[in-house]
């Protein structure tokens, strides 16, 4: 009888002990497939194949870097970068103007083509000194424009822009430019973006050539 008794409370401890694995399971392994990866926020940054091969770097003037934010938008971007030798941008980074700021814009274009007037390409600053220093600075060739006329405009606010800065150009067999440090502004949509336009017309102005 007390053996019974005895056989019986083991028992019941040992089905107690189940009933407590069952309440207290082994965590289940998890697949590195199926495992949360924390997000790690990068700030938005664009480059080309090869950044060694463009010049100048990718911060925005003083006076320009509190006007615009940086976005990431890999499609705009490819459209502003170019291959070597052929214009167009070698690095660049994505922003949108912020609100309640005053940007201008510049564009040197060919009076002959009045769709020339909101094409693709702007400068931040007026420009100045020599043609040709300025078509090696922006890599403008000579059969792409003649550079006879001048446009100003204002950027609206929350228009997209990629800043960057110029890539490589072949002209000809005779005239080739090399990467620019200049900062260029791509505007694929220019003749929306862009308000309270003034234009000029080019004139000659003449300076004496000093031989050293």
């Amino acid at each position: 009888m007390l053996k019974n008794t005895i056989t019986g409370i083991l028992i019941l401890s040992c089905s107690g002990c189940a009933l407590l694995a069952k309440k207290d399971p082994t965590p289940l392994e998890i697949e590195p497939a199926d495992a949360e990866v924390p997000v790690l926020l990068l700030p938005p940054t664009a480059t080309p194949a090869s950044a060694a091969e463009c010049a100048g770097d990718m911060e925005l003037p003083v006076e320009f870097s509190r006007k615009f934010t940086a976005v990431s938008d890999p499609e705009l971007l490819a459209q502003s970068i170019g291959e070597p030798e052929e214009g167009r941008l070698c690095q660049g980074q994505v922003y949108v103007a912020k609100q309640n700021t005053k940007i201008l814009l510049f564009r040197a274009w060919n009076g002959a083509n009045p769709k020339s007037k909101f094409g693709e390409w702007w400068a931040l600053k007026s420009p100045r000194g020599q043609i040709s220093q300025y078509r090696s600075d922006y890599q403008i060739c000579y059969q792409w424009s003649p550079l006879d006329k001048l446009t100003l405009c204002s950027l609206k606010a929350g228009s997209k822009v990629v800043i960057g800065t110029g890539q490589s150009a072949t002209c000809s067999g005779y005239l080739e430019y090399p990467t620019s440090e200049k900062k260029q502004v791509y505007l694929a949509n220019a003749d929306v973006d862009l308000v309270d336009c003034t234009s000029y017309n080019a004139e000659f102005n003449w300076t004496p050539i000093i031989n050293n």
